[in-house]
């Protein structure tokens, strides 16, 4: 990967919906060759695909937290992350605790029936999201 592949992934983490056309004038490349560029980077798996940010708090979400679980109970702890609709990342760690999970939900009470119902799997640590300076921010270097 060079420079200017990292241009080019730059431009999309910016705006996965900018036209070739667009992406093309900024990196000063022609169109033919920034969609060959991409096309390979999307066949080497370097680009996987194209998302959608969105405001979960104009949605009615307005709680995010991160938690620690410790459990023994880890592919069935999975599964009921897995059901859980306001799971929007789970994480299997190393150390003193089995997994982070991230959930995004309406208030503190739907926050604390998903903690009621995950202690069944083992222990966990709650840490609530008081803002975000910095969010989803891809990494290239």
């Amino acid at each position: 990967m060079d420079e200017i592949d990292e241009l080019i992934i730059e431009g999309l983490r910016e705006n996965a919906r900018i036209s070739i056309t667009e992406l093309s004038k900024q990196i000063r490349l022609s169109a033919p060759s920034v969609t060959e560029r991409i096309k390979k980077l999307e066949d080497r798996g370097v680009i996987e695909g194209y998302t959608v940010k969105i405001n979960h708090k104009k949605l009615g979400k307005h709680i995010t937290a991160y938690i620690l679980f410790d459990t023994h109970r880890c592919q069935q702890f999975v599964q009921f992350c897995q059901s859980y609709t306001d799971v929007t990342e789970c994480h299997r760690l190393a150390g003193q605790y089995s997994y982070l999970v991230k959930i995004v939900t309406e208030d503190i009470t739907t926050l604390e029936s998903f903690i009621d119902k995950a202690m069944y799997y083992g222990k966990s640590s709650t840490l609530i999201v008081l803002s975000s300076p910095i969010t989803h921010r891809e990494t290239i270097r």
